[in-house]
C-alpha cells in the first residue's frame, strides 16, 4: 500500500490534485489498475489515505514539539507558534501534502477532510487552553473554530506560491491568531499551576 501512496504523491506533485486518476497512480506504481482497486475504491480514497498518512506524521510532530515546548509554562502565542512550526517541518518533508491539503480543495473529498480536521483541532485547542488555564472556560466554540480557520488560511496563503512557505506571512499569522484569541485569554496574573502535558 505504501507503494501506491508514494506513487500517488508523485502524481500529485507532477500533475496536480485534479489531474490524478487511478490509472496514473497505477502507472507510477508499476501495477495494473485492477491491483490498485484491491486497496482503494477510487482516486479520492487514495488521496484521503495519502492525506491521512501525512496528517498522522503531522500529529506526531506537533506532539513532539509541544512536549519539548514545556506546556507547564506555555502561552497561547507559544502554542500557536509551536504548532505552526511543526506543520512547517512536515510540509517540507511531504510536499504532496501541500498540494492535497492546502491547494487541493476543489476536490470535495479533500474539502470534507479539511473541515473535519479543523473541527478536531478547535476541540484540541480548547482542551489544551483549558487544561493549562490559558483560555476562559466560557470561550465560545465558534471562536475556537475561527482561530483554527485563521491558522488554516494563513498556511494556505503562505504556501500559495512558495513551496517552502512565506516566513513573514507565517510570523504575521501567529500574531493575528494571538490578537484574536487575546479577548478569550485568562489574564497572566490569574494563571494557576499548569497540569501535565496533553496533546493538541
Amino acid at each position: 500500500m505504501e507503494t501506491i501512496l508514494d506513487a500517488a504523491a508523485g502524481v500529485v506533485l507532477r500533475d496536480g490534485v485534479e489531474a490524478v486518476t487511478t490509472r496514473s497512480i497505477a502507472a507510477d506504481a508499476q501495477m495494473p489498475v485492477a491491483s490498485l482497486y484491491q486497496y482503494f475504491a477510487d482516486k479520492e480514497a487514495v488521496l484521503l489515505a495519502l492525506a491521512e498518512r501525512d496528517m498522522a506524521e503531522m500529529t506526531h510532530q506537533v506532539q513532539v514539539d509541544l512536549d519539548a515546548y514545556h506546556l507547564k509554562t506555555a502561552t497561547i502565542t507559544g502554542i500557536v507558534s509551536t504548532v505552526l512550526n511543526a506543520y512547517i517541518k512536515v510540509l517540507s518533508r511531504r510536499p504532496a501534502f501541500v498540494e492535497i491539503y492546502l491547494r487541493g480543495r476543489t476536490n470535495a473529498a479533500v474539502m470534507d477532510y479539511v473541515r473535519e480536521h479543523i473541527v478536531a483541532q478547535a476541540a484540541a485547542l480548547q482542551e489544551l487552553g483549558l487544561a493549562f488555564n490559558l483560555l476562559k472556560p466560557d470561550i465560545p466554540p465558534a471562536a475556537l473554530r475561527l482561530a483554527i480557520e485563521i491558522g488554516d488560511r494563513v498556511l494556505q496563503v503562505a504556501y500559495e506560491s512558495d513551496q517552502s512557505g512565506d516566513a513573514q506571512i507565517l510570523t504575521d499569522g501567529v500574531e493575528v491568531i494571538r490578537s484574536y484569541l487575546s479577548r478569550f485569554m485568562v489574564p497572566e496574573t490569574d494563571w494557576q499551576a499548569r497540569g501535565s502535558s496533553q496533546t493538541m
